[in-house]
């Protein structure tokens, strides 16, 4: 930053000056950027979103089942590089989800499993293998062979036979139209999987002055700049690589204090961004072109999923938890 000084301040004043320069300029890039420019109060109420350099898990492995570590530790204790403070919006909330599907295991199938799992004992696995595959054709020539899967084989049969003759039918099909049976599929919801949590936030922008509008314009800028790929390098272009772009740490919170009773996030990528510049239905703006309304939509996506064990940890305990 070039400073211009009155030809009667010594180079003593000068220099101080300068240094005071510099040092606004610095303390500017690091405190907050707060829209609606206000101070906070000791129970007002806010977002506050901080942007973290992306630390990748890595392939570590814990004790425990092998058990991958996650980057979610080392990604939550980092200070924030820059910070933003933006009011609640509406239609806040938080959505917990997991995988539950329908799992059918017939009779037989589990006969098969039964067997293979009685060979697969002795710790050679080529051995093992062989013995289940006797063992399960031995025993299951006396089950196939007696009751019910006696006219189970019976049916596959005649089923081959009549779709040979131009039939679409299977042997479950004429087991059913002869006697009214089925396997019994034993059908059950199991757990199958997990989820990550997402949190979509809109906020509305009316700057009510210059300094308002500069706050605005530069928060837009580094969630614009945060979210992007990085190219390792000055020049536009991607090389061999590209770096992840930064993540993002979010907080409800109380004046200075976390918020005791919303819930807790874990870090999140910022998946999806769009600006309205015309907040309002139509194009209008202040004289020095800032548009007098905007709306500002974030969808933000956590990197990890949550775990029971979650909530058992320092920010898992607090208000709501997860």
């Amino acid at each position: 930053m070039a400073v211009s000084f009155p030809p009667n301040f010594s180079p003593e004043v000068q220099a101080t000056s300068i240094q005071g320069f510099k040092n606004a300029a610095a303390a500017s890039q690091t405190a907050p950027l707060r829209y609606p420019q206000k101070s906070i109060g000791r129970d007002d109420d806010y977002l506050e979103i901080g942007v973290i350099e992306y630390v990748p898990p890595g392939l570590e492995t814990g004790e425990n089942n092998l058990k991958l570590k996650t980057g979610t530790e080392k990604n939550s204790k980092q200070k924030a590089r820059q910070t933003i403070q933006l009011p609640i919006p509406a239609n806040i909330g938080d959505t917990n989800q997991v995988n539950w599907g329908d799992d059918s295991f017939n009779p037989l199938a589990a006969f098969g499993a039964e067997q293979i799992g009685k060979s697969l004992a002795s710790g050679n696995l080529l051995k093992d293998i062989s013995n289940a595959y006797s063992n399960t054709i031995n025993t299951g020539k006396e089950v196939l062979t007696k009751g019910g899967g006696q006219d189970l084989i019976s049916k596959y049969f005649q089923s081959r036979l009549v779709n040979s003759l131009g039939a679409n039918t299977t042997p479950e099909g004429l087991l059913s139209r002869a006697s009214g049976n089925v396997l019994n599929p034993n059908l059950e919801l199991l757990f199958s999987g997990v989820n990550l949590r997402s949190f979509p936030f809109e906020f509305d922008f009316a700057p009510r002055n210059s300094e308002e509008s500069n706050v605005v314009k530069q928060i837009i800028r580094i969630f614009k700049q945060s979210m992007a790929p990085k190219t390792g390098s000055n020049t536009s272009g991607a090389g061999l690589f590209i770096d992840a772009p930064n993540i993002f740490l979010l907080k409800y919170k109380t004046g200075s204090r976390d918020h005791p009773y919303l819930n807790k996030f874990k870090p999140c990528a910022l998946t999806n961004m769009s600006m309205n510049y015309t907040g309002s239905g139509s194009y209008a703006t202040y004289t020095d072109k800032t548009p007098v309304h905007m709306k500002l939509t974030l969808s933000f996506t956590e990197l990890n999923p949550i775990y029971n064990e979650d909530y058992n940890s320092n920010v898992g305990k607090q208000a709501v938890g997860y």
